[in-house]
């Protein structure tokens, strides 16, 4: 890493090389904290991740910093540059996480994370045995949250680049703890008025992450005022698409078609996934078009999509059929593709698997979203940076990583299940 001297800053400054309309100590804080995030999202050059990182059966227990440093450098050796967490004050993983990454910066110039720092919003009575008022909100965590968020923001503005507001907090489906917009644009404009004041980057950007519904692209129960009042004060839209739960509650797209009854089980498993990839399309360009509707013009990445490699029932063997490494790996590809495609960032879901999500279900899918499992075997669509070496020495709880299935393809593909046929009727249960 290359650092401006005052006097090179002083000669670019004279050479006419610097704009005037920021002084030279200003262009030398920018290049000390790095990209922006309008520099950063929608780049392909910062491939972008969700991250929990959590190992056990309760997120009690956080990894410490030392934990964290074994997923950056293994995160960085799979090319990602940029990642999202969940929770800024009610756990310390966010904060760890940042020291993390600040200390890895420090032992080698050429490492490089970013992060887009998540601020959890909650209703009214959000996880408790009371009734959630929908209506309200939990003043007390989501303060706690936004603050922490603006703190870990301005004592890293090297690494935060992005502050989300909620997750998928909006949503109706979120019975436990959405929210109304009104609560999220409140901290919104919150974080703008800071923004505006100097108390925090104008180089961070503002947004909220949630459901391609909450923004607009589906019901038209969530076209409100105040939906378009948050379109207007967020820097950009966070949108998540998740064609693989679709696949039992929206099963439409769902399933091999009559006319490719012929194909190979292969090939009919990859016609469907590619029509999955279509339906995340169709998604996204619902809240595209509700946006263009308002007259407006907002930058949209996706927040959040993903697909689960095992599951007990709804995606499993008795269910839709969609939860296996074949599809998990055809879908990864499709959305890292269609990222390229669109010219925007897709936040993966997710890096690792996580247990605590449904501890007593060893097999619930919510455990199984990520790229590498908590065997350290590395699922099918990065078994190639197996064979290319990319985490040789790097290893996760003192243990090395490895191909699942030990890299054998047939073994892979005898757990591939074949999606239902969808003669035009699927419908959900």
């Amino acid at each position: 890493m290359k650092f401006y001297s005052r006097y090179v800053v002083l000669t670019l400054l004279l050479s006419g090389l610097i704009g005037c309309d920021k002084t030279s100590e200003d262009q030398y804080k920018d290049h000390l904290n790095g990209p922006t995030a309008k520099e950063i999202l929608g780049n392909p050059n910062y491939p972008a991740i969700s991250y929990g990182g959590y190992r056990e059966k309760t997120r009690d227990d956080v990894p410490t910093v030392e934990d964290l440093k074994e997923d950056m450098q293994i995160l960085f050796a799979m090319g990602v540059r940029i990642l999202r967490t969940y929770n800024a004050s009610q756990f310390p993983q966010a904060e760890r996480i940042l020291e993390a990454i600040k200390q890895l910066k420090q032992a080698d110039a050429d490492f490089e994370m970013y992060v887009m720092i998540g601020a959890w919003i909650d209703c009214k009575n959000a996880w408790t045995d009371i009734p959630p008022v929908h209506e309200e909100e939990s003043e007390e965590n989501n303060r706690a949250e936004i603050e922490m968020a603006v703190t870990l923001a301005n004592q890293y503005p090297d690494i935060v680049k992005v502050i989300a507001v909620g997750n998928e907090a909006m949503v109706h489906w979120a019975t436990k703890y959405f929210v109304y917009p009104k609560t999220i644009l409140r901290w919104v404009n919150y974080l703008q008025d800071l923004k505006k004041n100097g108390q925090l980057s104008n180089d961070v950007w503002i947004t909220s992450s949630d459901n391609y519904e909450s923004w607009g692209g589906g019901h038209k129960n969530y076209h409100i005022a105040d939906l378009e009042a948050l379109i207007k004060a967020v820097d950009f839209l966070s949108v998540h698409t998740y064609p693989f739960h679709d696949s039992h509650y929206n099963p439409n797209y769902w399933g091999v078609l009559e006319g490719e009854q012929d194909l190979s089980e292969v090939e009919q498993i990859e016609a469907t996934m590619l029509r999955a990839k279509q339906y995340a399309i169709s998604q996204y360009q619902g809240v595209a078009d509700y946006v263009q509707s308002l007259g407006l013009e907002k930058p949209i990445h996706i927040g959040e999509t993903g697909w689960s490699s095992v599951a007990a029932s709804l995606y499993g063997a008795s269910g839709s059929k969609a939860a296996d490494e074949l599809k998990l790996g055809l879908y990864y590809q499709h959305m890292r593709d269609w990222e390229k495609e669109s010219g925007m960032s897709v936040f993966y879901f997710e890096a690792f698997d996580e247990q605590w999500k449904d501890p007593n279900d060893v097999n619930g899918s919510e455990n199984h979203f990520g790229l590498i499992g908590l065997d350290n075997k590395v699922k099918f669509p990065l078994w190639d940076l197996i064979d290319q070496q990319a985490f040789q020495g790097l290893s996760r709880g003192g243990k090395s990583l490895g191909k699942s299935y030990d890299g054998d393809w047939h073994a892979l593909l005898k757990d591939a299940e074949l999606p239902p046929l969808n003669n035009g009727t699927n419908s959900a249960d």
